[in-house]
């Protein structure tokens, strides 16, 4: 381990760092090298924070040879973050105004919140700049995001015992930590789920189901794995994220329909931001690759087997490189098709 330190910023794509272009600002606190005694993880960057005992083994390695400039002090250190508002949102994600203020509403008077559409609308790219935006900075300590899936369950989410070294032990899950982080704070705090319709709700919030009504936050009930009562703090909002073009998945059952708003993200090609993106781009063959990708949206709507779940999102034609014939050639032979291929895998001759 060559450093240890505190990511501050945002996704910045720097060309003229070469190979490693995509980057995010790091201030390092500790800089030495360290001798790990089992392998790690081979990414450029990858999220260790759920495996405690593995982030508790490094922290306690650097912490045993301390630098003057140590860890600890850094993060005593008061932190500012960037300021985010309404307008860098609208900046930055492309939606009317007025479509904002009635998710912001949503969002703050439901407290739970899915925003459903197609793949390709800019749910994910959506969610956690909605919540920049009412918090005014962008706080990433108060914002979290997991994925849900098949075999996630209440262990991962709320508690449950994990095979160790010499038995069993009861370990906390990433919803129960970051309730009780939320819980000694005044501050809105949000909770993130992708993919939300891929797991078993009830089963992974369990007990907590009923707690996360907006009428409910703050009523204490018993755990299942522990002897405490427990609630969710009013403070926490979570934003569900779900794609309605997903066959594999039946429709969502009524309890959790109850518990929550469901707002619904459209293609944006007809917003001022997208308009002003496509200006900026200034490509002729983009434009009429946009216009006929609209006109195929319209087809997809109108099939009976389709209809608007399905169809084609804005993000594939988001870049912030210059836009040329391989990148084109690229998103329509290596995206589109195979997404068209799908739609209509019995009916070759639509997809022609």
């Amino acid at each position: 381990i060559l450093g240890r330190g505190l990511v501050e910023g945002e996704y910045v794509f720097d060309p003229e760092r070469g190979q490693y272009a995509n980057t995010r600002k790091v201030r390092w606190t500790d800089k030495g090298e360290w001798e790990l005694s089992d392998q790690g993880a081979i990414k450029t960057l990858t999220d260790i924070t759920s495996y405690t005992d593995y982030v508790k083994k490094l922290q306690n390695m650097i912490d045993g040879d301390k630098h003057e400039d140590t860890f600890d002090d850094a993060a005593d250190e008061e932190i500012t973050f960037e300021p985010y508002t309404a307008d860098d949102f609208l900046t930055d994600v492309y939606m009317d105004e007025d479509r904002y203020k009635v998710l912001k509403s949503l969002l703050l008077t439901k407290k739970n919140v899915i925003l459903q559409g197609a793949p390709g609308v800019g749910k994910t790219f959506a969610a956690k700049r909605l919540a920049f935006s009412i918090m005014g900075e962008k706080d990433t300590n108060r914002v979290k995001m997991v994925q849900f899936h098949q075999s996630y369950s209440y262990e991962d989410f709320i508690m449950g015992f994990r095979p160790t070294e010499t038995g069993f032990e009861l370990r906390k899950g990433v919803f129960y930590e970051f309730c009780r982080q939320a819980a000694e704070d005044d501050r809105p705090y949000f909770f993130i789920i992708d993919e939300i319709n891929r797991g078993n709700l009830s089963k992974i919030f369990g007990e907590l189901f009923m707690l996360i009504e907006s009428d409910k936050r703050g009523v204490e009930l018993q755990l299942l794995y522990a002897d405490e009562q427990f609630s969710i703090p009013s403070n926490v909002y979570i934003i569900g994220m779900m794609n309605t073009a997903d066959r594999s998945l039946a429709l969502l059952d009524y309890a959790l329909r109850r518990r929550f708003a469901f707002f619904e993200f459209s293609p944006a090609f007809q917003t001022e931001g997208f308009r002003a993106y496509r200006e900026a781009k200034s490509n002729r063959k983009f434009d009429k690759l946009i216009a006929a990708i609209e006109k195929l949206n319209v087809a997809i709507e109108n099939d009976d087997t389709l209809g608007k779940g399905f169809r084609i999102g804005h993000s594939y034609f988001c870049t912030e490189r210059k836009i040329d014939d391989m990148w084109l050639n690229a998103v329509i032979t290596y995206e589109i098709i195979p997404l068209l291929n799908e739609y209509w895998f019995d009916e070759p001759s639509k997809v022609r």
